[in-house]
């Protein structure tokens, strides 16, 4: 074998390779283990350079001797036998730090040891009252902002006494007072003021004393939720989320009295609630001395922000009063001013009646609650007592073809068979549920609240048949108010001028230009909805009507221009609301079409009167323009005459061509100056500097006992008018024919109650064509 050379032992050692049992291989191996072993001295400066090169990480070359030594391989593989010593070891540890301190990252924190286990996690849960959810949520019930948290606490207090009022049979009576609530030295202004004391008073039945903590301090506690009628609330968390939301506030309890009648003697409680538990917790119960007969008194102390304007209280409580007109309400500002909307109407509103739910109306496990629930031992008596619309032999038929026997108990009615009575209902032609459930409020009632709350010239309204949604019966109706009121040529003195400029403004009634948008004011079961509007069904139908078609300027998506005030109504026993804040109305396909049907008939009746506005405003022109040569001609044709033609029976003469060439009667009849009602435009009001056409009760001062109509009025002017009229004009009072219509017997009517003296000025200036005419007609 060949002798390794000096220059194989400085070579650093190749990296082995796995060795077979070779008969040459032992030798070479004893050399380079030989090789492998340096001198002691070597060793110590060898050891010195790890040392220095771990301290400062930097490679060192080591002097002497030990330079000359082989290099560690940089992957070395363990040979068959470990070398032996201290020096084997070190020769590897240097380089094996270096490369794990330049390529392993800092480590990171320890996990603990142990996590949280099943039996851990279990003792957390816990149940959550719905009080305890609100009152985090609390933005849900519409208390997201001060400003919106004070209306709604009025909101919910008011609609509270109008539907204790209505349910008891009496004409409701409610007062509102807002004060400021003094926080530290002295009250602020309204404007300025962080807290405020709701006080809201109703002449109802009044609440039995054991009812009281829980109708003011539970949530969802009521008696309204499982009854299928209308009413304003329906979930019972309104008056009780106010209380909680004046609690989480200022942290004053609510304070009621209340009294069911003139010998029971009145009650008082402070109540607050326990939100952990949704119960109430009464701090005060005593018998008081209260100078009301009956009804309920709510105060509050909640933190809110007083404004004017638009989505106000002011707004709120003028929009009750025209949905609402057989309310009496007195407002008492924050301001220390008084406000009365006196009732038009002096009857309660039809009460509505408790239905039972429709088939197409449920759900499938709505049905199966109802089977287990039921009283009725079979399954026809069970589909017949408890579903509306569903008669015994009907029963029998929907039982037959579900494949079940009308005899089977409801209970046993499981799975399978279940799920065919169910299909089988839905697919069953069933009659609509009754109506008798629903109270609109009636197109004279809204004609009555249109013309008190809102200046304008023309208004309508429109009732709508009941439809169905989902099961539930429900009613549109919608209202309009279009222009601005005309002053009257003779304002009256005195008290009566005062009243009139004491008016408070409501929605319409601000000085209006000609590109604002027309004003939409919305309901659900005549509750007004101020907020959310953009994503409400009404206010999408009105942007989707196509009002050009009636002569309203419109762009595209949007409300139509002009003065003009949009009235909607739903009364409904289930109003689909967006959210639990009661502030929008779903947009469901039904409720969607039948709005747009009442809107688009209000659309017409207001595209009729604008064409016969134009029409008769320009004939009158042209009448105004004739009377002007009048005075010119007849001085004329008596300076031809030499002074003895009679002036005063020409003028006649010439004032009967020019009214018979301008339209005659038909041109007085559509600007109003006649007293009758508008032709082909029933349940509509046209107002007129001259007077009204239409009946329409006038809300009046407290201090009168009696309503005056406004048809009284008319009657009156049309006298006075036929006082001052010239004796010829009494010549052209010719009869005239009936029209068709609903306006005809409204005239007859007139013409029959109206005064002897009168009755010239009811066809005020008819004159025929000619004599030739006049002798045909009479012959």
């Amino acid at each position: 074998m060949t002798k390794p050379t000096d220059a194989r032992r400085k070579a650093p050692t190749p990296a082995p390779v796995p060795r077979a049992r070779a008969a040459g291989a032992r030798p070479v191996a004893a050399r380079a283990a030989r090789a492998a072993r340096p001198a002691p001295p070597a060793e110590r400066s060898r050891a010195a350079a790890i040392k220095l090169v771990a301290e400062k990480k930097e490679p060192a070359r080591p002097k002497g001797k030990a330079r000359r030594e082989p290099k560690a391989p940089e992957e070395p593989a363990a040979p068959r036998k470990a070398a032996k010593g201290k020096a084997r070891r070190e020769s590897k540890a240097p380089e094996k730090q270096a490369a794990a301190e330049a390529t392993t990252p800092e480590k990171a924190p320890k996990r603990p040891e142990k996590g949280v286990t099943a039996e851990e996690m279990g003792a957390r849960q816990r149940e959550i009252s719905v009080s305890e959810f609100f009152t985090k949520n609390r933005h849900l019930l519409g208390f997201d902002s001060p400003r919106k948290a004070l209306l709604t606490c009025v909101k919910e207090a008011v609609d509270n006494a109008l539907d204790a009022c209505e349910e008891g049979g009496i004409l409701p009576d409610v007062v509102v007072k807002l004060e400021v609530v003094a926080d530290g030295e002295a009250a602020l202004p309204a404007s300025q003021a962080t807290r405020f004391r709701i006080t809201v008073t109703d002449n109802g039945p009044g609440i039995v004393r054991q009812q009281i903590p829980r109708v003011f301090a539970k949530l969802l506690y009521g008696s309204k939720f499982h009854r299928l009628r209308q009413s304003r609330g329906q979930q019972g968390i309104g008056i009780s989320a106010a209380g909680m939301y004046g609690q989480l506030t200022t942290g004053k309890p609510v304070q009621i009295i209340s009294r069911t009648g003139p010998k029971t003697t009145a009650h008082f409680f402070e109540v607050q609630i326990d939100t952990k538990k949704n119960e109430p917790l009464v701090h005060e119960n005593k018998k008081i001395e209260w100078d009301q007969p009956r009804g309920t008194q709510v105060t509050l102390e909640v933190e809110g922000k007083y404004q004017k304007g638009r989505a106000s209280v002011d707004e709120y409580l003028e929009q009750i009063s025209i949905a609402n007109p057989h309310v009496k309400l007195t407002y008492h500002t924050v301001e220390g001013e008084t406000k009365g909307f006196d009732r038009t109407v002096q009857e309660l509103p039809e009460p509505p009646r408790e239905i039972k739910p429709h088939p197409y109306g449920i759900e499938f496990g709505m049905l199966l609650t109802m089977m287990q629930d039921t009283k009725s031992h079979s399954l026809s008596g069970f589909l017949s007592s408890d579903f509306s619309r569903v008669s015994s032999e009907l029963a029998k038929e929907v039982s037959k073809n579900a494949g079940i026997s009308p005899n089977a108990r409801p209970r046993e009615v499981t799975g399978q068979p279940a799920e065919a009575l169910y299909k089988t209902l839905q697919s069953t032609k069933i009659m609509a549920p009754p109506t008798n459930c629903l109270s609109p409020i009636g197109e004279k009632a809204i004609l009555s609240g249109l013309y008190n709350q809102i200046k304008g010239e023309f208004y309508t309204a429109v009732s709508r048949p009941p439809a169905v949604y989902r099961g539930n019966p429900f009613a549109i109706e919608a209202g309009l108010a279009f222009g601005n009121r005309p002053t009257e040529e003779v304002k009256p003195e005195g008290k009566s001028k005062a009243k009139e400029e004491a008016l408070p403004l409501a929605e319409g009634e601000i000085e209006e230009d000609a590109g604002e948008l027309a004003r939409v004011i919305r309901y659900a079961n005549r509750v007004p909805l101020l907020f959310q509007q953009s994503a409400c069904a009404t206010y999408k139908a009105v942007a989707d009507t196509t009002w050009k078609n009636y002569g309203i300027s419109q762009s595209r998506g949007a409300l139509p221009q002009g003065p003009m005030v949009i009235f909607v109504h739903m009364a409904s026993v289930w109003v689909p609301f967006t959210s639990e804040s009661k502030e929008a109305i779903a947009d469901y396909d039904e409720i969607r079409k039948e709005i747009t049907l009442a809107l688009r008939e209000c659309g017409r009746r207001l595209g009729v009167f604008l064409r016969r506005q134009g029409r008769a405003q320009s004939e009158f022109r042209r009448r105004n323009i004739f009377e002007l040569y009048i005075e010119e001609v007849v001085e004329a044709c008596n300076r031809l005459k030499g002074g003895k033609l009679p002036t005063e029976k020409l003028k006649a003469q010439l004032q009967k061509i020019a009214t018979s060439r301008t339209g005659g009667l038909k041109t007085d009849e559509l600007l109003g100056k006649t007293g009758a009602g508008p032709e082909g435009l029933p349940d509509s009001i046209i107002v007129t500097a001259e007077g009204v056409e239409g009946e329409v009760a006038i809300a009046t001062p407290a201090a009168e006992t009696a309503e005056v109509p406004v048809k009284a009025r008319a009657r009156a002017k049309a006298a006075k008018t036929a006082e001052e009229a010239p004796a010829e004009s009494e010549e052209a009072g010719t009869p005239k024919k009936a029209r068709k219509g609903r306006a005809a017997p409204a005239k007859a009517k007139r013409k029959a109650e109206a005064p002897a003296e009168s009755q010239p000025a009811a066809k005020p200036k008819k004159a025929p064509k000619g004599p030739a005419a006049r002798a045909k007609r009479k012959g």
